[in-house]
């Protein structure tokens, strides 16, 4: 999709889908008054007629009749208050939608976001670029979506700065990177197994600076990754656990470890779940599906960060050798486990992570996993938790992800909650009580990251659509890859 900016008056652009976003009740805007002019007030009379007043959602189409050299207008409604960065990202979501259903190939936006130009230019593409996403590689009827050539971004006076077109060319960057993620959440479990997900880690981390590593289970086991073997015991796949290593030709400023949890299809092991829960649990794998995302697109963004992703990867089934409820796990670190529930399994392969990461000693560790149903019953669907040990740290990724459209919300580490994860056999056990399970995780994984700077971010709410949305149809959402992009950028 070619991107361009431009110093036009509304009447005059050319377009096959003209959008001009406008505010609740401020229908006499000059905008609006110029185009109506020279459709001569007929627009005036659509907007009375439908009762369109701006609020937020909302949209109206109307056609020019050949008036305009735009082909159709768009409105859409965004609100009473001044448009914030998300609300050009859902401008352009909506814009591509309905280019999508009338077949245009060409959307001009009328863009005069105030102050913040900048990010709001790269929200405006990225959310176009989002609302594009359709993964249809299994049906059989398909068709491919309509091609979006060109999106225009103009008013009158506009002025294109470096900064705006740095800040669209990384929205550029960042969302192929998002329907990677998407896909691999997407394949079927039969599919993205874990060899699957290291031959794509591999496929797609290639660029100046990357190198990939793909251990298989003989080098897992010769490096005591032992949470990671204990999980696999009931599957008859093959662990891997994939390192990716980025290296900026310069000095580095800092050096980050992406710790992602790669469960690819969870049953619960012996500890069965419920048939339904079964259904999305090809999901569990979205926080690896994130970091071998973000890690893909790093030589394009050109960031002077180390930075190294890992990702632990089986499924968690319940075969003739499967780990049972009482087995304890000795990690590389020393410390031990007991496994009490098996269906509490991320937090045992994402402490392997944790522990050989912070053998580096990077700057920040971060880990994503769809960690806990606890996490979801707190937040909900569209809102993930961060807990962190380094308050500075959980506030850059707080303010990186307000920036990116994906909500997260912190969550306390209570040190008296310590005593829930004491095992009578063991240093600790994989559960807690009947209360706070998002919380007891977190503080397990916690013992696995010594002094430094830390923080998990449970997704397992926001990691996978329920049902379409504007900027993602039904299914994998690529949660935490914008974020971990904003938030790399501002080390």
């Amino acid at each position: 999709m070619e991107i361009s900016f431009r110093d036009t008056p509304v009447e005059r652009i050319k377009s096959d889908l003209l959008v001009i976003p406008v505010r609740e009740k401020k229908l006499d805007d000059p905008v609006l008054r110029a185009l109506d002019r020279r459709l001569k007030t007929h627009l005036r009379v659509r907007i009375e007629k439908s009762k369109f007043t701006g609020a937020e959602g909302t949209t109206l189409l109307f056609a020019t009749l050949g008036m305009l050299p735009a082909g159709q207008i768009l409105l859409i409604g965004v609100g009473a208050s001044e448009m914030a960065t998300d609300a050009w990202r859902k401008t352009g979501a909506r814009a591509r939608k309905e280019a999508l259903a009338i077949g245009a190939a060409q959307i001009a936006v009328w863009f005069a976001p105030g102050q913040d130009s900048d990010n709001a230019a790269a929200a405006l593409v990225e959310g176009t670029m989002l609302a594009g996403y359709q993964f249809n590689k299994y049906r059989s009827n398909s068709k491919a979506p309509a091609e979006l050539k060109t999106l225009v971004l103009f008013r009158s006076g506009l002025k294109k700065t470096a900064a705006m077109q740095k800040s669209v060319d990384s929205a550029q960057a960042i969302t192929p990177a998002v329907f990677l993620a998407r896909d691999l959440i997407n394949e079927p479990p039969s599919v993205a197994t874990a060899r699957f997900l290291g031959a794509q880690a591999e496929t797609h981390c290639r660029g100046r600076g990357l190198t990939v590593e793909v251990w298989n289970k003989k080098k897992i086991a010769a490096m005591r990754l032992a949470g990671l073997l204990a999980v696999n015991r009931g599957s008859l796949e093959e662990p891997r656990f994939i390192r990716i290593h980025y290296k900026p030709a310069g000095k580095a400023k800092k050096k980050v470890a992406l710790i992602g949890k790669g469960i690819t299809f969870d049953s619960g092991g012996l500890s069965l779940k419920p048939s339904k829960s079964m259904e999305t649990m090809k999901l569990d794998m979205a926080g690896g599906a994130a970091v071998i995302a973000i890690m893909s697109c790093l030589p394009k963004l050109g960031l002077d960060i180390e930075v190294t992703g890992y990702v632990p990867t089986t499924d968690n089934l319940p075969g003739h050798n499967a780990q049972k409820p009482g087995d304890v796990i000795r990690y590389r670190n020393g410390k031990t486990i007991e496994v009490l529930n098996t269906d509490a399994e991320g937090r045992l392969i994402l402490a392997d992570a944790l522990a050989l990461a912070a053998e580096q000693k990077p700057d920040y560790m971060i880990n994503l996993a769809t960690l806990t149903g606890a996490c979801m019953t707190a937040l909900g669907t569209q809102v993930g938790g961060i807990f962190s040990n380094n308050q500075p740290l959980a506030d850059n990724l707080i303010r990186s992800s307000q920036e990116a459209g994906e909500k997260l919300w912190q969550l306390p580490l209570v040190k008296e909650y310590k005593e829930l994860i004491k095992s009578s056999v063991a240093d600790m056990k994989n559960i807690g009580g009947a209360h706070g399970g998002a919380i007891t995780a977190a503080l397990i994984l916690e013992e696995f990251v010594g002094d430094i700077p830390w923080a998990h971010l449970d997704i397992a709410g926001p990691a996978f659509a329920e049902s379409d949305n504007a900027l993602c149809p039904k299914g994998g959402t690529g949660f935490g890859v914008r974020t971990l992009s904003k938030f790399l950028a501002t080390l």
